[in-house]
């Protein structure tokens, strides 16, 4: 004779709660998922947002390998709180701030017109093929004062 073995499945509770584990997760999925696109918005001049400010940035950048010397010019109309310098070399990137590469960059930033020369930290810059130069805006949000790193595409490229 066969013996017939008695087939359970889970339990009304068990798959219940399983249930709302998923619901809960997938939730919090979606949630974090929009959440991305609602980022804090900075604005400068007065409401206007700083991405779009961040196209009208111009500036001339300069680099010499020799003394380790970095100048930069504002040639345009829009003050530029400070740089992000991202430094290309053999298979790697890094990036620093201008405020903690050089040790005399001025407090407010480069203004209108303004012109800076000075020495990169050469351990920083020792071997770089490239270093892309990104200008870094000081806008307002509604926590108070933020820093942007533009985009690279605003940023000029110095090779080495």
């Amino acid at each position: 004779m066969m013996k017939r073995m008695k087939k359970r499945g889970l339990s009304p509770v068990i798959a219940t709660m399983l249930l709302v584990a998923m619901t809960i997760a997938l939730a919090l999925i979606v949630f974090l998922w929009f959440r991305s696109f609602n980022q804090e918005a900075i604005t400068k001049f007065g409401g206007t947002n700083i991405d779009i400010v961040c196209q009208q940035v111009q500036f001339d950048a300069n680099y010499d390998s020799s003394s380790d010397t970095l100048s930069i010019q504002n040639s345009g109309n829009v003050p530029v709180y400070s740089f992000s310098l991202q430094i290309q070399k053999s298979g790697s990137q890094q990036t620093i701030d201008m405020t903690s590469a050089v040790a005399d960059w001025p407090k407010i930033g480069l203004p209108v017109n303004g012109v800076y020369s000075g020495a990169i930290d050469s351990t920083d810059a020792s071997g770089a093929s490239t270093i892309t130069v990104i200008p870094v805006l000081r806008g307002t949000s509604s926590s108070g004062i933020k820093t942007h790193v533009c985009s690279s595409q605003y940023g000029k490229q110095l090779t080495v």
